[in-house]
């Protein structure tokens, strides 16, 4: 099958994309979707949502009616829109908690970790150092591309079988931060994409996880660029307002959803 973690068969977006939009509140009714609730300037989003033909969307030989790619750098609130589509009903399947199982002990892909970087990335009960791990990826993109190329299979795997599990007629949210770097943004119905300024992720990696600013930096550009992820989205939010307005748009994309589903 191919999933928005499963890069494989054939593409499931016969549209075009929109190469760069700043969105606002969503407006079923209209190609001009507004996804944020203040005054910020205003790009259009050229194309509706249309969902893939039902032969397209079927994993294991059930229906899943829209399968939803959910992305946005370190920082960005992506995951506090996971949440709010989880609220409204969406199935989620978080890629950072499937990231940190496919690393639990006795699990294959920790033992490959353990191999190439050396038994100095597990902790004294066998578990995986993160912060030692992440000091040598963060900084080496060659082994960035190691641990992705052991960690990214397993969790695609994982994905699928979770897919699989949510059962008929489901929106499915692939709350996923490499979307862009696992090349699996081709095989999503709709990509939306949390957006903030750099130097407002800088700020809340500084404030809210105390990091130093360097570090914050570095995290960043391990990523993919602001403007590979605009390069693969439906919908882009704007979350550099407040809650409430985050609140309010998440509401206005998942009425959306629901309409692109149904159709």
């Amino acid at each position: 099958m191919a999933d928005c973690g499963v890069p494989s068969g054939a593409s499931g977006r016969a549209r075009g994309r929109v190469p760069h939009l700043r969105a606002e509140d969503l407006v079923g009714r209209s190609r001009q979707r507004r996804l944020a609730p203040d005054e910020r300037p205003r790009r259009s989003h050229r194309q509706p949502l249309r969902p893939r033909p039902r032969d397209d969307v079927r994993v294991g030989g059930h229906a899943v009616t829209l399968r939803v790619g959910l992305t946005g750098g370190i920082g960005s609130g992506k995951s506090t829109v996971s949440a709010l589509l989880r609220e409204r009903g969406a199935v989620v399947i978080d890629y950072d908690q499937l990231a940190r199982d496919v690393v639990a002990p006795g699990q294959p892909a920790l033992a490959a970790i353990a191999q190439r970087f050396g038994e100095g990335v597990l902790l004294s009960d066998g578990t995986l150092n993160r912060p030692a791990l992440g000091a040598i990826v963060f900084t080496d993109a060659a082994a960035r591309e190691d641990l992705e190329a052991i960690t990214h299979p397993a969790i695609r795997d994982r994905a699928t079988q979770l897919e699989h599990a949510a059962g008929e007629d489901g929106i499915v949210v692939h709350d996923n931060p490499l979307l862009v770097e696992m090349g699996a943004a081709e095989h999503c119905d709709v990509v939306v994409v949390v957006d903030v300024p750099e130097q407002v992720q800088i700020d809340r990696l500084v404030r809210d996880r105390q990091m130093s600013e360097d570090d914050a930096r570095a995290r960043i550009a391990a990523q993919a660029s602001r403007a590979q992820r605009m390069a693969v989205a439906d919908h882009v939010i704007d979350n550099s307002g407040t809650k409430n307005e985050l609140v309010r748009t998440v509401g206005g994309l998942w009425d959306e959803l629901v309409r692109s589903s149904a159709s």
